[in-house]
């Protein structure tokens, strides 16, 4: 119930930012090119709550929290006097329709800056690109990348930590047959490493899996630290201390070893050679079991010794002065502009899957998640999800503010406005795209529940 509530407020409280600065670009740029407003609304639906500015705004909150909207003067409309035609939307120039339009998405990048910006300084934790050994017969397998290498650099694009590298991955594989890295080997050898892209799939669901790159984890013993009471090692009389050597006749050497053979054998009788004080014992017992992902696994239920210098030795802090972080974050809200668009084109050609498209379910549970991590996890979501408005806002479909934008382009090349039935025809096909596209978004968020 709480993860829900997380959820809920999370999600509320960033569209709600997110949405707001939209609209207040519309708003601002609509003021200060002359043309009246007569409602700011956050929020569709019947406004519940408002109250009328000296300057004529009424100032609304409507009680459905999934968009807003800023009504301005129009003859389309409504009749409008003729003494105040000229602050009418429609008889403004193009440009200046054009430049209202643009305001909104133009906010949700500033607001995208503003928040990277807020980040570099607070300080972004991560762990350092060193990978663990590639599978065989991926990508980074066959160019020779080991075990402990780090990651310095893709393409031209410097790496400081694994989300840095993540997105860099994403960002280099569309489309590309292969891709330069930089790595630097445990013994501090930097040297140039080419991926070969050409068994890659692009598609962010398998990219990783088919380059080989995952996360270094220090080796971890076999060694016993909490017992779960309750658990199969609590029956079995398992304690803190105890070294496991053996699962049936499978050797164990690490901790990884150990959770791979009792994953194994759920609810089977199952027998352990331990090292307890020096001796080697023989021990039985029936290993627990735990759903994942819709399946039975099986459970030992203790927690191992672990060295936390070695994990803290992963870690990578950034943090860049107020000045530094300023271009820093306008990077990073290009970058993030330009990989949506990518993504996007590669949807279209059938090379990244359509099941990348999250709806408000999986975007409210991402909110609530980052919301609990921590503050700057949570600016992080906004920020990216700010990108994805401003680009979304500003594709060419009819409805969005790009589909409005080319409407005006069109007219200024031809010299008067589309006829009413184009304009109708043109709503029509963009409220299908929109639809399909929400329909999409809500089955993937369905499925992913499922």
């Amino acid at each position: 119930m709480l993860d829900v509530i997380w959820s809920i407020a999370g999600f509320i409280v960033a569209l709600s930012i997110l949405v707001c600065f939209h609209e207040y670009g519309h708003y601002w740029m609509a003021r200060k090119l002359g043309v009246r407003v007569l409602r700011f609304c956050l929020g569709w639906g019947k406004p519940w709550k408002s109250f009328m500015a000296k300057d004529g705004v009424e100032w609304a909150i409507a009680p459905y929290p999934i968009g807003g909207y800023v009504k301005m003067l129009d003859e389309r409309e409504a009749p409008v006097a003729d003494h105040e035609k000229h602050l009418a939307f429609n008889n403004q120039p193009i440009r200046n329709r054009m430049a209202i339009l643009v305001a909104g998405p133009a906010a949700n990048f500033l607001l995208a800056i503003v928040l990277y910006w807020l980040i570099l300084m607070i300080g972004v934790e991560g762990l350092k690109p060193i990978i663990s050994e590639p599978p065989a017969r991926t990508a980074a397998a066959a160019a020779g990348m080991r075990a402990g290498d780090t990651v310095t650099q893709v393409g031209e694009r410097p790496i400081d930590t694994w989300t840095d590298l993540r997105l860099a991955l994403i960002d280099n594989t569309l489309g590309a047959q292969s891709m330069m890295l930089r790595v630097r080997s445990e013994e501090g050898v930097s040297r140039p490493v080419q991926l070969n892209l050409a068994d890659v799939r692009s598609d962010p669901e398998f990219l990783f899996d088919d380059i080989g790159l995952n996360v270094f984890q220090p080796v971890i013993e076999p060694v016993l630290d909490r017992i779960v009471p309750g658990s199969a090692a609590d029956a079995a009389q398992l304690r803190a201390g105890d070294r496991i050597t053996e699962v049936e006749d499978t050797s164990i050497t690490n901790w990884n070893e150990l959770v791979a053979a009792i994953k194994q054998r759920p609810m089977q009788a199952t027998r352990l050679v331990i090292e307890r004080d020096g001796k080697a014992l023989e021990l039985n017992l029936v290993v627990g079991t735990h759903e994942q992902g819709g399946v039975v696994i099986g459970r030992l239920g203790a927690t191992p010794v672990v060295n936390q210098q070695l994990w803290q030795n992963l870690r990578a802090v950034r943090q860049l002065g107020p000045l530094e972080a300023v271009p820093e974050a306008v990077g990073q809200t290009w970058q993030m502009s330009q990989l949506t668009l990518r993504v996007l084109w590669h949807m279209v050609l059938g090379e990244v899957s359509v099941k990348n498209v999250s709806g408000p379910i999986q975007i409210a549970q991402v909110a609530g998640d980052t919301a609990r991590i921590g503050l700057v996890s949570f600016l992080s979501f906004m920020a990216v999800v700010s990108v994805s408005l401003g680009v979304l806002n500003l594709l060419p479909v009819p409805l969005l503010d790009g589909g409005h934008m080319l409407m005006y382009a069109i007219e200024g090349v031809k010299g008067r406005p589309l006829s009413e039935r184009a304009q109708i025809t043109a709503q029509y096909v963009g409220l299908a795209f929109i639809g399909v596209l929400m329909m999409l978004a809500l089955y993937n968020d369905i499925m992913r529940l499922v």
